[in-house]
């Protein structure tokens, strides 16, 4: 049975804000308010942080510092880099939310669905068995458990160790 109605009034800040006009992920990593911008982690060449719009809890892209939407213009240094940071998130979700397994992609072009076109990003988005649940069979709808801040406050403290 369909729902009617699904309240979720928290999205009524996205919808009414005006939307950036610029690169969202050049304006959020130079400034210097990780929390607010629910970055997790600062490496020398990329950076951590979460999706403000999840398509599961614990989803988060790995994005290069470098405003780019092409590999060929990014040196193996921040290659390797963005690619040891796919290991890594995916051993602290894995361990810390108890992630199942993984879908890592990147979109490039927005032909390919990639909501910001410019930005190389990679999304990493943890899975668990049975996550598909009622919602977006019924009501196509996804249900996010956990608030954004929490699933930061969780997370936050192992990538801390990445730096050490």
């Amino acid at each position: 049975m369909p729902f009617d109605k699904l309240w979720a009034p928290w999205r009524i800040e996205y919808i009414i804000n005006p939307k950036e006009e610029s690169c969202f992920f050049c304006k959020y990593s130079s400034e210097n308010n990780d929390r607010k911008r629910l970055i997790l982690f600062r490496g020398k060449n990329a950076f951590v942080i979460m999706n403000f719009f999840p398509y599961n809890n614990g989803h988060i892209m790995i994005t290069p510092y470098l405003h780019t939407s092409e590999f060929s213009e990014l040196n193996s240094e921040t290659k390797l880099e963005m690619f040891n940071l796919i290991e890594s998130s995916t051993k602290i979700i894995r361990e810390e939310m108890r992630a199942d397994g993984f879908n890592i992609g990147i979109n490039l072009g927005s032909v390919a669905g990639a909501g910001v076109k410019d930005h190389l990003h990679i999304h990493v988005v943890p899975r668990w068995n049975g996550d598909t649940n009622f919602m977006p069979v019924t009501a196509g709808t996804k249900v996010i458990s956990e608030g954004l801040e929490e699933t930061w406050e969780k997370l936050r403290d192992r990538f801390d160790l990445l730096k050490r």
